[in-house]
């Protein structure tokens, strides 16, 4: 997505380095970590710290919301980090979609480990699992899936599950839930960008129509289709996001007194649209796009 000029996102609560430090001293008690990432944007709502913080862990990464995100693009994540030698699964929390394969995925990818330990006559052992996500990725939403109880938080606002607390799945699995870690500042910023786009930032944070263009800009590039059958708005040659997101609003008929368009009404309508799925399945980044990045 292409960056733009006005936004400036910054925010690191205190607790979020706490978390840091105690992802650091649990991670040793570990047999394997588990990244909750939103299916719609995989690169961006990885937190790039948990690369260097949970290097050499056999990882299982959680590609959630996968109902909201278009098919293809999830099939190419899925391939690059299988690529990488990690795990993948495929959920959707919300329903609870694909969160019964957990434990089986997470015993396949400790396979060689758990025969080591049934030679020694190490059977039944419990295998501890560290779940990691950015805030409002739907972590809590899994693991209340995958322990069939509502054990973590999970409320619709970035950031509210704190502490940590084990959460057994069955008599040899159990979870270790850790805050939603957020990191100091985006290097790249359209990282913020889709992050807004898909609402793990709280919308105060910026201008909704500048968020709103970029979003449809990007959909009007690569996905015209919806636009044309979701507000009769056809993406031509030359259109920018400010372009298509008057046209769009023109349509719905959010015109004011004088003719002009309530932008900031069609904004508030298309993010909340794409958000809740009415708008289609849509993946707003690729594996391509790391390497050419």
């Amino acid at each position: 997505m292409e960056q733009g000029s006005q936004m400036n996102i910054q925010w690191y609560p205190g607790h979020m380095a706490k978390t840091r430090r105690m992802i650091q001293e649990q991670l040793g008690h570990m047999d394997a970590v588990c990244e909750i990432l939103d299916a719609r944007i995989p690169s961006s709502s990885r937190n790039p710290d948990v690369e260097e913080l949970t290097a050499g862990k056999p990882r299982l990464m959680v590609l959630n919301r996968v109902d909201l995100a278009d098919p293809a693009g999830t099939r190419q994540w899925r391939d690059y980090f299988r690529g990488r030698g990690f795990a993948v699964l495929e959920t959707n929390a919300r329903t609870g979609q694909g969160t019964r394969q957990f434990p089986a995925a997470v015993r396949g990818l400790l396979a060689d480990k758990l025969a080591a330990y049934a030679a020694k006559g190490q059977t039944g052992r419990m295998v501890r699992v560290m779940i990691l996500g950015i805030p409002n990725v739907g972590k809590s939403t899994f693991i209340n899936q995958v322990a069939r109880r509502k054990t973590a938080r999970a409320e619709d606002r970035p950031g509210v599950t704190r502490g940590k607390q084990w959460v057994p799945v069955d008599q040899s699995l159990e979870l270790l839930d850790t805050p939603g870690m957020l990191w100091p500042r985006f290097e790249d910023r359209s990282v913020g960008i889709r992050l807004a786009c898909t609402g793990a930032v709280r919308d105060e944070v910026m201008d909704l129509e500048e968020l709103a263009c970029h979003l449809i800009g990007y959909l009007g590039r690569n996905y015209p289709q919806a636009l044309l059958e979701r507000y009769q708005t056809a993406a031509e040659e030359g259109d920018s996001g400010w372009d298509l997101l008057v046209k769009a609003g023109r349509r719905r008929g959010f015109v004011v007194r004088g003719g002009e368009v309530d932008t900031e009404r069609m904004a508030r309508i298309l993010l909340d649209e794409f958000r809740g799925g009415r708008l289609g399945r849509f993946t707003l980044e690729l594996p391509e796009e790391l390497d050419n990045g």
